[in-house]
């Protein structure tokens, strides 16, 4: 016993040592700060909803601890095991989304999630992390064996997928998948010619998305030419408190936006933070996500192995696209759509899916991954 013991301390401490503690610490300071934001934007939307005071924390606090649990586990799983377990992942979040599309309960026109024990998830959070890695895989073996067609099953899996986001539908989401399976098919190295009809696909999807859904035509509309409404009204009000945060803010707990905002926990989040940290803390926070982003790019540089480059690259582009048009929502620079912003916003599958994203990109980053190539 006290060997097996003696055996697991070494295991976990070696992994511990090889992983990257730039971006381990950056995460954390995201967890910080999301718990922080989450606490100080919660009780007016608490408040309006007829709910106590703290629920929406005490929510994301329970959610909390698995995604710390997520994140360290995948971090210490070896490139065979990560693959496996996000296979698993996406074949379960597959077929909830199947269930969701067919049988799930339609709010606001959309149906996305699966209750379980009166718990709300939203599959399709846990399929894009599971999606990077597999479609890696795919495209990593592709390219290293010759019969093996992973460049066509990585596109029939992303047009299974597409198929599902469409029929729910989400747009917004459609576009992260769509970004993350572009980039790793650059990096994987095919033609220019099949680049640029792919860019021109994308653009077509848009276009098609634009005319076939309601909810999509309608907020384009109101981006290019704002009317009266929720989402034209917390926009405004977004920017209003956006300009008049000052350097430091009001300071914690004394914001006013979150009382007026029905968003401000999870779209409009930035807001409270300009609001009541200011200028200066809110520029840092912007600051880490593109410290994550180019610090997870540089690491790729000095790997040795296809499939973590391409992996890694696609959770990237996930993080980036997410906080990009979170806040690009919120300085009114693209049009509202419910994306949370990574560690920040409130929402639990979103949370737990991010520190699962997150713990592979530090699981594919080892110091000891990345000297050796392959475990």
């Amino acid at each position: 016993m006290t060997g097996f013991l003696e055996k697991t301390r070494l295991f976990f401490s070696e992994r511990f040592r090889d992983i990257n503690r730039q971006l381990l610490y950056a995460a954390i300071v995201l967890i910080l700060y999301g718990i922080f934001l989450i606490f100080a934007a919660s009780p007016g939307v608490a408040y309006r909803t007829n709910r106590e005071t703290f629920y929406f924390i005490n929510r994301q606090l329970v959610f909390l601890f698995p995604t710390i649990l997520v994140l360290f586990g995948a971090a210490f799983l070896s490139f065979k095991h990560i693959r496996r377990l996000s296979g698993l992942v996406l074949i379960a979040s597959l077929v909830c989304m199947v269930y969701v599309v067919l049988f799930g309960t339609e709010i606001q026109g959309a149906r996305r999630w699966l209750y379980f024990l009166g718990i709300g998830l939203q599959p399709s959070e846990f399929m894009k992390p599971a999606f990077a890695v597999v479609c890696a895989w795919l495209l990593a073996s592709g390219r290293l064996i010759k019969q093996f067609p992973g460049y066509w099953l990585a596109f029939g899996l992303y047009g299974v997928i597409a198929l599902l986001l469409m029929g729910q539908p989400d747009i917004g989401m459609l576009v992260t998948v769509t970004a993350i399976f572009g980039v790793q098919l650059f990096l994987s190295g095919i033609p220019m010619l099949v680049v640029s009809f792919l860019v021109s696909g994308a653009v077509s999807l848009g276009i098609f998305a634009y005319f076939m859904f309601d909810h999509v035509h309608a907020r384009v509309n109101r981006f290019l030419n704002p009317i009266e409404g929720q989402e034209a009204y917390q926009v405004e009000k977004s920017m209003e408190t956006l300009r008049n945060a000052g350097w430091f803010g009001k300071g914690p707990g004394e914001g006013i936006v979150k009382y007026e905002l029905p968003d401000a926990h999870t779209d409009f989040i930035l807001a409270v933070a300009a609001e009541e940290f200011g200028f200066i803390l809110t520029t840092l926070l912007i600051l880490v996500f593109a410290f994550i982003v180019l610090k997870g790019f540089r690491l790729l540089r000095q790997a040795n192995n296809h499939f973590c480059q391409i992996a890694v690259a696609g959770l990237l582009t996930q993080i980036a696209i997410q906080a990009i048009v979170n806040m690009g929502s919120t300085l009114n620079l693209l049009p509202t759509k419910g994306m949370t912003l990574p560690f920040i916003s409130y929402g639990g599958s979103s949370l737990v899916s991010i520190g699962f994203a997150f713990g592979i990109i530090l699981g594919l980053t080892r110091c000891h991954t990345l000297s050796r190539g392959l475990e």
